[in-house]
């Protein structure tokens, strides 16, 4: 390990500030189960984890959204405590376990699920070590649907007073998705995704729809897109470091896409709410 004394420190100090890239903050050991409203699902409330960054805040924050397959303790293993330690306030929430959902992954998208990204957001809005001006929804899967939908103009988006200020979805089934995006938008996915096509999401970026014909975006914000060559659905999970098939669908973790959407998350998040405006 290297230790920098001297002159070294305020240099090494000069080149993280002009790559962007401020030493990461500790998370906090162990998330923290919370409990919010769900107004339009009764009295069911939803519960999530919740992490902390170490260090003053207010702080940006992202929603994490799991998949059909529920998997919420995993995400936040994964990206919950990551998001956490590059300074972020992380929420991961269970859509499923108050409603008594198993899965949902072969009778679609629970309708009741569908606003449960702004029930966080509105959740987290009022925690003071939030900024509420930027707040981030990230899903997987079904959950990446979701965090699409949830910045497309339309009823879901128009159903909060609060917004989010930048979406990502990882490997999303993207056919049901317009493409009119209030908000940048980043799509992460494998280019051999037999669940997830990749094609779907590339026309969905494109504004074509899925026979290749423009689609009226209403002049939306563009979607950016990253297919990673040779990866399957899941390839951000290690316990599918053996293939496996599921409801029969190839699942693979796949190191070399998994690291690069680590990089590519860390800094379309810091080009969207982790730099702070300046006053003017």
């Amino acid at each position: 390990m290297t230790n920098f004394t001297g002159l070294a420190a305020p240099l090494a100090a000069l080149i993280l500030c002009a790559t962007g890239w401020p030493p990461a903050p500790a998370a906090e050991i162990a998330p923290r189960l919370v409990e919010f409203e769900s107004p339009l699902a009764g009295p069911q409330a939803l519960q999530g984890y919740l992490r902390l960054p170490d260090g003053p805040g207010p702080s940006p924050a992202v929603v994490l959204l799991h998949g059909c397959g529920g998997g919420w303790r995993g995400i936040d293993e994964r990206w919950g405590k990551r998001l956490a330690e590059w300074g972020y306030v992380a929420l991961t929430i269970d859509r499923f376990g108050t409603r008594d959902i198993p899965s949902a992954c072969t009778d679609g998208l629970p309708l009741s699920t569908l606003y449960d990204a702004y029930r966080a957001l509105n959740y987290l809005v009022g925690q003071p070590s939030v900024d509420p001006s930027r707040v981030a929804v990230l899903g997987f899967s079904q959950g990446a649907t979701l965090a699409l939908l949830a910045v497309e103009r339309g009823q879901i988006e128009r159903s909060s007073k609060d917004k989010f200020r930048a979406a990502i979805g990882f490997y999303p089934p993207c056919g049901g998705v317009k493409g009119s995006m209030t908000v940048p938008t980043l799509i992460l996915i494998g280019e051999l995704d037999d669940w997830a096509p990749a094609n779907a999401c590339r026309n969905l970026a494109e504004g074509r729809d899925d026979w290749g014909m423009a689609r009226d975006k209403d002049n939306g914000i563009p979607i950016a897109i990253t297919v990673y060559p040779g990866a399957y659905h899941d390839f951000d999970v290690p316990s599918f470091h053996t293939p496996q098939m599921l409801l029969g669908h190839h699942v693979e973790f796949n190191e070399s896409a998994r690291d690069q959407s680590v990089d590519a998350l860390r800094k379309f998040l810091y080009s969207t709410i982790g730099r702070q405006e300046r006053p003017r």
